[in-house]
């Protein structure tokens, strides 16, 4: 006899936010998430759905009336993938505060779904250089005082040291929120991407020289394939906000093509 009902629940079209979702990775990831026959609200600072700055507390307050007004009051995934590079505390307000208001925002109308699912994406960055002050900042979730500490770094020419202090603040945020009772309990898987090298207009740029690859695989090893087009992280995403993803919860899954293998090794078990 063959079972018909396997994969009922995953072929089922779902509702999903999607923020970035004008460039890059957000926008690979609508896409392939529309492809797939669903729902997908775009959020982005212009040329999306939803027209919001995560930066700041007045965007982050659009997300739930916006996406209500959409979707409805039910939704079954957020993939939280908004972030800048700059070596400013935009990165700050933006990566870390933007991505756990969007994520904690829109958790009432995620657990009205009967398969919630949540992602955000960090980075391979989080396990390069960093600013412990900034990052222990980040942990107790004073946005006025990481932001202040964030100034004062890249006004000290270490601005470098912004971006990876937070997704490795996302990554640990992801690991300690992932087994709570507002995450686990309610049945929501909440994990975390990090990319290696993505292939993006501005790494691409790079890339066109032996000196610029050299350069920037130097600090990003990717001996399995190089770097990597966005709809590869699109696919992680999807595939972990999907229905049928019940039991992978709390992790970072590193798309990097063997960056954290090699520059780690093999001891990272404790």
């Amino acid at each position: 006899m063959t079972d018909t009902t396997t994969n009922e629940t995953s072929a089922a079209p779902r509702r999903y936010v999607v923020t970035g979702a004008a460039s890059g990775i957000g926008k690979a990831t609508k896409d392939l998430l529309e492809s797939q026959g669903h729902r997908v609200v775009g959020v982005d600072l212009r040329g999306s759905d939803i027209d919001a700055d995560l930066s700041t507390g007045t965007g982050r307050a659009v997300l739930v009336p916006a996406v209500t007004a959409a979707v409805g009051d039910t939704i079954d995934g957020v993939i939280a993938v908004a972030g800048v590079a700059m070596p400013t505390s935009l990165t700050v307000k933006v990566n870390y505060f933007g991505a756990i208001a969007t994520l904690e925002q829109l958790h009432p109308l995620l657990v009205r779904s009967d398969a919630p699912r949540a992602a955000v994406v960090a980075s391979f960055s989080a396990l390069q250089d960093n600013d412990p002050n900034l990052i222990n900042l980040l942990r107790g979730g004073d946005e006025a005082a990481a932001v202040e500490r964030a100034d004062t770094i890249a006004g000290n020419g270490r601005g470098d040291l912004i971006y990876a202090s937070t997704k490795r603040a996302i990554a640990e945020w992801v690991r300690l929120a992932s087994i709570t009772l507002e995450w686990a309990s309610a049945g929501i898987p909440l994990n975390a991407v990090g990319p290696g090298v993505i292939l993006t207009p501005m790494t691409e740029e790079l890339l066109r020289t032996p000196e610029g690859r050299e350069g920037l695989l130097a600090a990003v090893p990717m001996p399995l394939n190089g770097p990597a087009p966005a709809a590869k992280i699109a696919q992680t995403l999807a595939w972990l906000t999907d229905a049928d993803n019940t039991h992978i919860t709390g992790q970072v899954l590193f798309v990097d093509g063997g960056a954290d293998a090699t520059i780690r090794g093999p001891r990272v078990f404790g």
